[in-house]
């Protein structure tokens, strides 16, 4: 089934690329945008298969990622980040499951999970209060998954959950005015005072051991992977997806291009253009495969029952915010190679320039303290797994 929903989403990429600028218009994805991959089961990829899902091979979900990134900057992101949750909520106790899918197994979520949230304990669960930011795609969903830390009577902190909250229990404030990724609807959540069960939390440490009572009725070796490469993952593969359109519209811009400033010289004779393209291609290639060999490597212990070694782990966020980097040095050098075409409104190379640079300030793509651990590691320092 993943084959079909990759070749039904390939069937809506020129519609998503037309929509590109009402995305922008609107600041947020458009709801046939949404309605269309939703018919092609995109956002079931993930889901487990009691739910009407797939279960599939994350790898065919990035790969539908960046295909649909590759169109749309806005459209890849928010299907990203929202496509991906399913694998989260299938941690979940069933009790969370079932509230989410139950009724309806188109149901979608949002996230934010920054710990900016202050849980208190209560009996039978939680007393849940803050503002997050930056929740890609929440208008178009029902649930949000968000941060934040536990205190006790005592003050003291004491854990560090995600808590899954419904659409009643939540205000949504639009706030998104931005100049990349601006039709990803990313707003703020408010949530507060309001009692949160025990049930409709997942501990971040248990997380980050691999474990979650969701796997019970959810076998999988699918979720049996880390929640850091997996989510790490999301945020870097949009990126790819926006290089990998931006090189395709560059190569066609410069086929057709005469260079007045040379004597109408054709810009693909140029053997420095040429040049340009080979070195782009090469680093969007090298940023796709490493996430690619990472992940199936992560696999391959899950599939022998074995634990992930913490060096494979730390490697695949290495790799991860390194290839976030490639694919944008590269939308750069093709950027500055394309001429002054390239700044008209409507064209996707300056869009996708615009989107892989908002794109990187996301905390998963910090790169310094993702190369300090996989560097710490290789010294022989202490790394907290919980983390990766």
């Amino acid at each position: 089934m993943s084959q079909a929903v990759l070749d039904g989403v390939r069937d809506l990429l020129p519609g998503l690329r037309e929509r590109a600028d009402e995305a922008e218009r609107l600041r947020v994805v458009p709801e046939a945008s949404i309605k269309e991959l939703e018919e092609t089961g995109f956002f079931k990829l993930l889901q487990p298969k009691r739910f009407d899902g797939f279960e599939s091979d994350p790898i065919d979900f990035y790969t539908a990622v960046r295909d649909i990134a590759g169109a749309c900057g806005s459209t890849g992101w928010v299907s990203s980040v929202v496509g991906v949750h399913p694998w989260q909520v299938a941690l979940f106790s069933d009790e969370a499951q079932q509230a989410v899918w139950g009724e309806d197994t188109n149901t979608r979520l949002s996230s934010s999970y920054a710990p900016t949230g202050k849980a208190t304990v209560a009996e039978g669960g939680y007393q849940l209060s803050g503002k997050w930011s930056f929740s890609s795609g929440c208008d178009h969903c029902s649930w949000v998954l968000l941060g934040g830390l536990v205190f006790n009577a005592d003050g003291q902190v004491v854990d560090f959950k995600t808590f899954m909250v419904p659409r009643d229990n939540y205000t949504i404030v639009d706030v998104w005015h931005m100049v990349g990724l601006a039709g990803t609807g990313s707003n703020d959540i408010i949530v507060d005072d309001v009692f949160i069960p025990e049930a409709f939390t997942l501990s971040m440490g248990e997380t980050g051991q691999c474990r979650g009572p969701g796997q019970e009725q959810n076998p999988s070796d699918l979720y049996k992977l880390p929640f850091h490469s997996i989510f790490t993952g999301t945020i870097t593969t949009p990126i790819i997806g926006l290089a990998m359109g931006a090189y395709a519209e560059h190569v066609e811009m410069q086929k057709a291009r005469s260079r007045a400033a040379y004597l109408g010289e054709k810009a693909s004779l140029d053997p420095f253009a040429a040049v340009r393209i080979a070195r782009a291609s090469s680093e969007i290639d090298a940023a796709w495969a490493l996430l690619v060999n990472n992940i199936r490597e992560e696999q391959h212990y899950v599939s022998r029952g074995e634990k992930i070694p913490l060096r494979t782990r730390l490697k695949v966020r290495r790799d991860q915010v390194l290839g976030s980097q490639r694919a944008i040095d590269a939308i750069d050098g093709l950027f500055e190679a394309s001429g002054g075409r390239a700044l008209a409104t409507g064209t996707y190379l300056q869009r996708a320039w615009r989107d892989a640079h908002a794109g990187r300030v996301h905390a998963a793509n910090d790169p310094e303290r993702a190369l300090q651990m996989f560097g710490a590691h290789e010294f022989g320092h202490k790394v907290d797994p919980g983390m990766y």
